[in-house]
């Protein structure tokens, strides 16, 4: 398995190359040289296995040549070991759509499924290596807190996260902040997500800081989300038990790496129908899907802070194959983007992208109204950032089964899901300390060598 960068098709890398770096030297993201496949006849067999049987083989398909089978089995049986459900996530009902719930790991979002993974993986690379790095990592709400649960307490690794302060809710932050532990360092930054991953990139480009510090990352750049996330597209689908009926994932997104993993397990052989990207209002996914415009507009706060992002870092990825993999074609459009603010696709490549993906967006008036609408019909409480993906579900319609991806439990937006229901979601018993612990962060102006210098200090 080789791996090669966005902005250079001609350089290979390895899996321990690419997992390490987060993102290439030269700025762009990396991704396999080939997308490896599997035979129709492997994928009906599939519907047999466990959800971590499932994982071993998928991302077994990636890093072979880094890890043995038997070492990405105890990988992965390490890191779900402790999920709330037996097969990591649930496939539930409502009204007339399926909701996968992703949010049955240790901080209660899509991104422990991925983060657990990527912390196992760190610890033994680093161990076989003798190596030691310190991870910088933004975050819009989620990651971070996945981060530092898979993270904390670990050897030879250290943490630093950087969350727009005042931007995400309480409970999101206080996953991060009242983690005691000497190897982990929480930045609130008086900006946006877009400014906090936009540090973390130029971080990356500085090559005497990044080598300085050791440098590694875990946003959705880093090509070990994408492969950890695919498996769930896999197992639901055969949880569905309609193999031969045409299935729809929507996913509410705001970097695009969670439905780019769909995408790919696509390319592997999975017969989905349609992918369908749900936005909030910062929608520059469903802008540029209907107008083939990338053009980020100034950052909106919503009650879904999660998809709070006008800088959709994975779609580079998708523009690459759509592109078929020509760099140069890349570093013009990013170019255009530096220079203009925006860039715009072909029709041919346009086209290609509509086959596989349409989108939708839901307003805050709108996403509140699903909250409410779901626990009336249901008794269920869902989230802001799964109800967006239901109300894009009912707006958009197209042939086959739904499954909408539940991204993060309601307790996360405790006061947001409260007032639309006159419910409190309840975090579970063993999480709740979290709101009574002392947090620990500190607070830095948005200057990148004020960043720099807090992390060279430390590490």
């Amino acid at each position: 398995m080789e791996y090669i960068s966005t902005r250079n098709n001609k350089k290979i890398y390895s899996f321990k190359d690419i997992f390490l770096k987060g993102l290439a030297p030269d700025g762009g993201l990396f991704v396999p040289k080939k997308i490896p496949s599997f035979k129709q006849d492997e994928i009906i067999e599939f519907n047999k296995l466990s959800y971590n049987e499932l994982a071993i083989k998928i991302i077994s398909k990636f890093s072979y040549t880094e890890f043995s089978e038997n070492e990405i089995k105890e990988i992965v049986n390490n890191s779900y070991k402790n999920f709330r459900v037996k097969d990591v996530v649930e496939l539930k009902k409502y009204k007339d759509i399926n909701i996968l719930e992703l949010f049955h790991g240790p901080t209660l979002a899509f991104k422990d499924i991925a983060m657990q993974v990527i912390g196992n993986m760190y610890e033994m690379i680093l161990k076989k290596n003798n190596l030691s790095i310190n991870i910088v990592v933004a975050t819009s709400g989620d990651t971070g807190a996945a981060a530092i649960s898979a993270i904390k307490n670990r050897k030879n690794m250290k943490i630093f996260v950087l969350h727009p302060e005042n931007k995400i809710s309480d409970v999101q932050r206080k996953f991060m902040t009242t983690v005691n532990s000497d190897n982990v360092f929480n930045i609130a930054l008086s900006s946006n997500f877009d400014e906090c991953q936009m540090f973390v990139k130029l971080m990356f480009a500085d090559k005497k800081f990044c080598d300085e510090i050791n440098m590694s990352g875990v946003n959705s750049i880093n090509w070990a989300r994408i492969i950890t996330q695919i498996a769930y597209y896999f197992f639901s689908y055969f949880k569905l038990n309609q193999v031969h009926k045409k299935i729809n994932f929507i996913v509410p997104t705001g970097n695009f790496g969670d439905i780019y993993a769909g995408y790919i397990a696509k390319k592997m052989g999975l017969p989905i129908n349609k992918l369908i990207i749900a936005t909030n209002d910062n929608d520059i996914l469903h802008r540029v899907i209907n107008t083939g415009i990338y053009e980020p507009l100034k950052v909106k706060h919503t009650i879904s802070p999660s998809m709070d992002i006008q800088v959709a870092s994975n779609f580079e990825r998708l523009i690459f194959d759509i592109c078929d993999c020509e760099s140069n074609k890349i570093i013009k459009l990013m170019h255009d983007l530096k220079k203009n603010g925006k860039f715009i696709l072909e029709k041919k490549y346009l086209d290609k992208i509509r086959e596989v993906f349409s989108s939708g967006s839901l307003s805050e008036s709108q996403t509140k109204s699903v909250i409410k609408s779901i626990f009336k019909s249901e008794g269920v409480l869902i989230d802001p950032h799964t109800a967006v993906g239901i109300g894009v579900s009912d707006k958009i319609k197209i042939d086959g089964c739904n499954i909408a991806l539940s991204t993060a439990h309601p307790a996360k937006f405790s006061n947001i899901v409260e007032k639309e229901t006159d419910i409190k979601p309840e975090l579970p018993e063993s999480l709740k300390n979290i709101l009574s612990d002392k947090e620990r962060y500190d607070k830095i102006p948005k200057d990148l060598k004020k960043v720099q210098n807090y992390i060279l200090k430390r590490v």
